[in-house]
C-alpha cells in the first residue's frame, strides 16, 4: 500500500529583519541596506520586511564574497545571479539526466 500524499499547505514563516541579522551576524540595519542594494530579496508584511528562510544562507554568500573576494555590491548582485542561473541549468541537467523518457538531444 502506498504511503497518503502529503500537501503543504502553509509555507515555513518568513523571517522579521532583526531575527535574520542575529542569525547572520549583522546589524539589523545592514539588512535593510543589502535590500535596498537589491542584493537581497525581502518583501514587506505589515510594513515590515521579512524573509525566507533561505536568506540565512543568502547572506552568509554574500559576506564570502565580500570577505574572499573583495566584491563590491553591484558585483556580488550579478555573482549570486549568474550562479542561480548555473544551479539551475546544473538541476536541469541533472533531471534530465535521470529521467528515462526524455530524449536524447
Amino acid at each position: 500500500m502506498n504511503a497518503p500524499t502529503r500537501y503543504v499547505l502553509v509555507g515555513p514563516p518568513r523571517l522579521r529583519a532583526e531575527t535574520l541579522a542575529q542569525r547572520s551576524g549583522l546589524h539589523p540595519e545592514m539588512v535593510r541596506r543589502l535590500v535596498a542594494l537589491g542584493v537581497l530579496d525581502g518583501v514587506r508584511e505589515g510594513g515590515e520586511l521579512r524573509f525566507e528562510p533561505s536568506a540565512v544562507a543568502t547572506v552568509a554568500r554574500i559576506q564570502r564574497l565580500r570577505a574572499g573576494l573583495g566584491l563590491n555590491y553591484a558585483a556580488i548582485g550579478l555573482v549570486l545571479d549568474l550562479l542561480e542561473r548555473i544551479e539551475r541549468l546544473e538541476a536541469e541537467i541533472r533531471r534530465r539526466r535521470t529521467s528515462p523518457w526524455t530524449p536524447a538531444a
